[in-house]
């Protein structure tokens, strides 16, 4: 037990001053290269004033990964899956980033076919979402393999999404990962399930370091290529720890632990649908910008949700002691 406790302070440690070491150089290779956000009066969702370096996805990238092998020595089949979907996203994302840093939009559908991609190499690896606990018979009942596909593809997709689509004030999706990678890494703990738990604490340490230089006013961004790459690892996470035998109640655990995005995203979704507006067609519509408009200041706005996003974390811990 001592020994884990460790690992887990080590893991944290080490992620940390990865990404804290990272960020500065890339950002100043970031402005040489022109690799910045640039604020554009025209765009609602541009809120900054100055140009901010793109690059802080490669920092929580490396930080992550680099940390997970020392750390863990899992060399296996999933963690191969797992960085593989990351290095996808990681391209796509940065091709998408390079498109807005010339005023441009990238096309979805390259971005939605590599997502799909990343989320089907975490399937092929065996990182699946099974079935759950028949809370009247106490049998586990295994889905179908096509229903075993398609939620875990689903889930996978879904969540790295939300992140995605989070993104769109100071400390914002760092601060919301942050917390669900923490709530993710308690749950974890009292299922018993250390891999899972090693990766949650290394993601708090990765975005806790992040936020260091992107809490309000941001002098970082980590771009669609790191918050994709945060969403995937977070579903990740979850299929590999919280949704393993699951039953009906506990299935809400991860639900909750990502609230925020989900539930708020959700309801950009179906309203751009019923609008008849494209999914992926970028607006002010999600929550950090309702509550901008509505008189919040930015911080205001970011603590908010963040205390929100705290209040999910602890229902899901809460149903999670329900179910012990």
């Amino acid at each position: 037990m001592v020994v884990k406790v460790i690992l887990y302070v080590a893991a944290f440690i080490l992620s940390f001053l990865i990404v804290l070491v990272l960020i500065p150089p890339f950002s100043r290779l970031a402005f040489k290269i022109d690799f910045v956000d640039k604020p554009r009066k025209d765009v609602e969702r541009k809120l900054h004033r100055k140009p901010i370096p793109l690059t802080a996805s490669y920092a929580i990238f490396i930080g992550f990964f680099i940390t997970y092998l020392i750390i863990a020595r899992d060399f296996s089949l999933q963690t191969g899956a797992i960085f593989l979907g990351g290095i996808l996203l990681l391209v796509i994302g940065t091709i998408d980033d390079w498109y807005k840093t010339k005023g441009k939009d990238f096309p979805a559908l390259p971005k939605l076919i590599v997502q799909l991609s990343a989320a089907i190499l975490v399937y092929a690896s065996g990182i699946v979402f099974t079935g759950f606990y028949n809370p009247f018979s106490g049998d586990y009942v295994v889905l179908p393999v096509i229903l075993q596909f398609l939620l875990t593809i689903l889930w996978i997709f879904g969540v790295t999404t939300v992140v995605n689509f989070s993104d769109g004030l100071d400390g914002l999706a760092g601060g919301l990962s942050l917390i669900s990678a923490t709530t993710l890494f308690i749950v974890a703990l009292a299922m018993g399930q250390s891999n899972s738990a090693m990766m949650a604490i290394i993601l708090v340490g990765v975005t806790a370091a992040y936020l260091r230089f992107n809490k309000p006013p941001a002098k970082v961004f980590m771009g669609d290529a790191g918050a994709t790459f945060l969403g995937f690892v977070l579903a990740v996470i979850a299929l590999d720890g919280a949704f393993k035998q699951a039953t009906i109640l506990s299935i809400c655990i991860p639900i909750l632990a990502l609230g925020v995005p989900i539930f708020d995203n959700l309801f950009v979704v179906i309203k751009r649908f019923m609008q008849g507006k494209a999914i992926y067609q970028a607006d002010a519509s999600q929550a950090h910008y309702r509550l901008l408009r509505a008189g919040l200041n930015h911080k205001q706005v970011l603590m908010f949700l963040c205390l929100v996003s705290t209040c999910f974390g602890l229902s899901s811990i809460i149903l999670l002691l329900v179910q012990i």
